[in-house]
């Protein structure tokens, strides 16, 4: 954590930056830049309406009343900000159920499991499933033992390396235990660290194999009952599942505006998911980085700053189980409001609202090139570092597309500590950090939205 102190914020207004020929900001551009970043440090607002967000509607789920609820207070609220526009965006959601759920260890102990089913899963059968327990720690493990998977319940104990690597075990762990006639799956939470925290997220199932139900326990009981197997016990497990997959639901994107005073058709999007799941508060997946774009727009507008492009704000819904959101997004902007092209740069912050480093950048050198200068500016939070290849879920259709993408770079050392799990909540964040993700989000957006010419792709 890094901490802004008032002789960092003095010494960063008389700060003077030598103009050269390339420069592509301006002593104007420079100076709004220290009073966003100022503003952004020494403002409560946006942490104040996180905390609120979080306490009063919780977690955020695609297709629940607290997901809704939550957006009609956004929106009421983004329009007493003063946008210049406001409005939300119909989308058809999944609409997936938890109910209630439980595991336990039958043999050769009783022992309760915490334990989450995966996004999408199947209810086990009425009354549950009692089955003895097989461990493999790999896909090649289980091909291995395939012979003996036939009714019992696959453990996949796979240890985490990184999220990319290992949530293929969430995502395809029981389409690939069914082929071999497994009643159920169960893996060891996707992160590298627990305290008795099972991690949700969500799965597919395969088409054309049997589906089976899919949960997930914890780290520690994962590596006790791999203990226990490799001393040759005899373990079983009772899983009940009671989950649900009911129609598709309305749901919405959230959207809001400033109007460029001299190229409003061209635009700079930033944002970020404001579905969770449907544990903990969704604060730093992705609470807090839609809160943090939302301020960091709202900044603009409070301090009177009036950028040549339009800058909006969407807060997509439905990134964690179907990209809903996100797609209709893209749809509509390529169909409909024909802007594709006058999309010029799409920022995303989807990692946690962590002590930020700076941006991912996907995106022409030319680019590259200016959007480094403009970090630069960003060296008295030192979170300005922009580094090659980034961006995000949300933005990533506009992407496939041509248009140049951001994605918000933090500090995440404790990110998949709570990721998808019920402690992702307020007592994790630190307000110093989220305000530091705000100025960056803000510096950003606003320095590229005032550029003489635009940004190249």
């Amino acid at each position: 954590m890094k901490l802004l102190t008032a002789f960092l914020i003095f010494a960063f207004s008389v700060i003077t930056y030598p103009v050269s020929s390339q420069s592509v900001l301006s002593p104007n551009h420079k100076e709004n830049v220290r009073q966003l970043i100022h503003m952004a440090m020494d403002n409560d607002l946006a942490w104040d309406r996180l905390t609120y967000m979080a306490d009063t509607f919780g977690p955020r789920f695609s297709g629940s009343e607290n997901l809704e609820n939550a957006m009609d207070w956004i929106v009421e609220t983004m329009k007493d900000d003063g946008f210049d526009k406001v409005w939300t965006q119909p989308v058809m959601v999944p609409h997936w159920v938890r109910g209630k759920e439980s595991a336990s260890l039958i043999s050769p102990r009783k022992k309760n499991l915490p334990m989450l089913s995966m996004g999408g899963s199947i209810a086990t059968p009425e009354g549950g499933i009692t089955a003895e327990v097989i461990v493999v720690k790999s896909f090649e493990e289980l091909e291995q033992v395939k012979e003996r998977v036939e009714g019992k319940i696959v453990l996949y104990n796979a240890e985490f390396t990184s999220y990319g690597r290992t949530v293929q075990y969430r995502m395809n762990g029981a389409s690939e235990a069914a082929k071999h006639g497994a009643v159920a799956s169960i893996i060891r939470s996707v992160g590298p660290y627990s305290m008795q925290t099972p991690h949700t997220g969500t799965m597919n199932y395969e088409e054309g194999v049997k589906k089976i139900p899919h949960a997930a326990i914890t780290i520690e009981d994962a590596m006790m009952i791999q203990r226990l197997y490799d001393r040759g016990e005899s373990i079983k497990i009772h899983l009940e599942l009671n989950a649900q997959t009911l129609p598709d639901t309305e749901s919405r994107n959230v959207i809001a505006e400033i109007k460029g005073t001299e190229f409003p058709e061209e635009i700079i999007v930033l944002g970020g998911h404001i579905d969770s799941w449907d544990v903990g508060q969704g604060v730093m997946d992705d609470g807090g980085g839609s809160i943090a774009a939302w301020e960091a727009v709202r900044l603009m507008n409070e301090l009177g700053i009036k950028p040549k492009r339009t800058i909006r704000v969407v807060l997509w819904t439905n990134e964690e189980n179907g990209l809903r959101g996100a797609n209709e997004y893209h749809r509509w902007v390529k169909n409909e409001e024909k802007s594709l092209d006058n999309h010029v740069l799409a920022i995303e912050s989807d990692a946690g609202v962590f002590d930020p480093v700076g941006f991912g950048f996907s995106g022409s050198d030319q680019a590259y090139e200016i959007l480094t200068e403009i970090g630069s500016t960003l060296k008295p939070i030192e979170s300005g570092e922009v580094t090659k290849g980034g961006g995000g879920a949300d933005i990533g259709p506009l992407m496939q597309d041509g248009v140049p993408g951001m994605g918000l770079v933090v500090d995440g050392t404790r990110y998949f500590w709570y990721h998808h799990t019920a402690a992702d909540t307020m007592d994790k964040l630190d307000k110093d950090d989220f305000n530091e993700c705000v100025a960056t989000m803000a510096v950003f957006a606003y320095a590229v939205a005032d550029l003489e010419e635009r940004l190249p792709r």
